[in-house]
């Protein structure tokens, strides 16, 4: 470690994970996950550090580097990450904020906890930056740190970006700690969502809780303005496209429509197992499509990728059994030999495999019920420069809101899940290509470097002026 930075990343987790080799070494590997993705190379170029949890509890790791990044852990027990992690951010937050697919719960002492392990975060921070540093704050599991750090360094100059939706007031209000939270945020100097619809959430949310007056997308304290604005994320478009044009992906690809009996139409679902993917409903009307008679015996096959996720939580087990048994009835109800209509894996996959079989399917089925922005939509956009495929894409993805060129779908409307499929299956190559051109300029033009320039971009710009404030027309919200 060479001191103090200039500029700092703040997560839950760190951007690397460890892996044991063959001989029973230890050794770090860069994440695969789409934040680090997207922040890494900003922070190489920085120079910059990482404060994050290094992903085993009960265990104290000193500073280190690794893949020209400077990584400082931060400590948890194994009872943090039970109440902390599994706990307020997983059971009380994230239904919460993803419009209560799941009753939310709400236990002191889980929150406590995470109070308590924010407040290490902030320390860590603090600790780590250099004077008037620059510092971003990321995602749910942390959004008390931004006014802890102010607390401790007034100097800094803060960002924080929610990856997830930020709910209805309505709905933010059940939370008893809800003016906590909200103060936590406002200690940064840019408060970032993947929507506008979820910065007009939290301003006005702060004029209801707080009596914070705001105009346009700046929010006004007694001593300074707080901005809010949407940077909805995004995928490294250009990785990804170079990547499925590799001879062995090209094989690949081809190889797993063989593996699959070579039907007419392969369709992909890849998820983290979670109740707010939607992956029961586009199950039951792949189902109800092979039923009817809609598709034939062997026409389609339906490869979906579930991956392990917080499986110590009691929702996400019965999840699990949920699904398994659907795939089990489905599967036992239309199977012949040689041909299962659902493969389903609950399972990782490799970066590699993952891209192949983006480039095999021919619908990718999207349908969260509720989604910040999801990532797998621009990811299967990026593997397709022959501009084959169709995308069935929830409404309720912050991604409609960019790839209107989808076919676009109510996941809580089987009928029609079930008439997007087949307008998908059925379209002729020049519909889907037409589709498929739009949505790839989209996704090509706003990138995931796009999207952490215009955070930092807007992170780095003075705010307004406090002769502004007092001028200023306010809004009731």
């Amino acid at each position: 470690m060479t001191g103090r930075s200039s500029f700092l990343i703040v997560a839950n987790r760190l951007a690397v994970d460890r892996t044991i080799e063959p001989d029973g070494t230890a050794s770090w590997r860069r994440s695969p996950g789409g934040l680090v993705t997207a922040i890494a190379p900003v922070l190489q170029r920085r120079h910059g550090a990482w404060v994050g949890w290094h992903g085993a509890a009960d265990e104290r790791l000193k500073p280190f580097e690794h893949d020209g990044m400077e990584l400082i852990p931060v400590p948890l027990t194994a009872e943090e990450v039970e109440l902390y992690y599994e706990g307020f951010s997983n059971a009380t937050l994230w239904p919460l904020y993803h419009d209560v697919v799941a009753p939310p719960v709400f236990e002191r002492e889980m929150w406590e906890c995470y109070r308590r392990v924010n407040e290490r975060f902030a320390e860590a921070a603090a600790a780590a930056a250099d004077d008037g540093a620059m510092v971003w704050v990321q995602d749910y599991q942390l959004q008390l740190v931004p006014a802890m750090l102010r607390k401790l360094r007034p100097d800094l100059r803060i960002g924080f970006f929610l990856h997830i939706p930020f709910p209805p007031v309505e709905l933010f209000w059940r939370l008893p700690w809800r003016k906590d939270l909200v103060e936590g945020l406002l200690g940064a100097d840019l408060v970032g969502f993947q929507l506008p619809g979820g910065a007009s959430n939290f301003r006005m949310l702060c004029r209801r809780l707080l009596g914070l007056p705001y105009k346009g997308n700046e929010i006004f304290l007694d001593d300074r303005v707080v901005r809010t604005q949407a940077f909805p994320i995004s995928v490294d478009f250009s990785a990804l496209d170079t990547l499925v044009r590799e001879p062995h992906i090209v094989a690949r690809a081809k190889e797993i429509r063989v593996e699959l009996g070579d039907p007419e139409h392969v369709l992909l679902g890849v998820d983290r197992l979670d109740y707010t993917k939607g992956i029961g409903q586009r199950l039951e009307a792949f189902g109800e499509l092979l039923k009817d008679g809609s598709l034939s015996p062997g026409e389609a096959v339906f490869v979906q990728i579930a991956t392990p996720s917080r499986e110590r939580v009691d929702e996400y087990r019965r999840l699990r059994d949920d699904i398994e048994l659907q795939v089990g009835r489905i599967n036992g109800e239309h199977a012949s030999l040689g041909y299962q209509p659902i493969q389903y894996f609950h399972q990782s996959y490799a970066h590699d495999e993952l891209a192949a079989l983006y480039l095999t399917a021919d619908v990718m089925v999207v349908t969260p019920l509720r989604d910040g922005m999801n990532l797998v939509a621009k990811e299967y956009i990026s593997c397709h420069h022959d501009l084959h495929g169709g995308l069935v894409l929830s409404e309720f993805a912050g991604a409609a809101d960019e790839l209107r060129q989808a076919y676009l779908v109510n996941p809580y409307d089987v009928e029609d899940v079930k008439r997007q499929m087949m307008s998908a299956m059925r379209a002729t190559p020049h519909e889907l290509a037409r589709r498929m051109r739009t949505m790839r300029r989209r996704v090509s033009t706003y990138d995931v470097d796009r999207w952490a320039s215009e955070f930092l971009t807007a992170l780095e710009s003075p705010a307004s002026q406090p002769a502004t404030r007092r001028s200023a027309s306010w809004r009731s919200g």
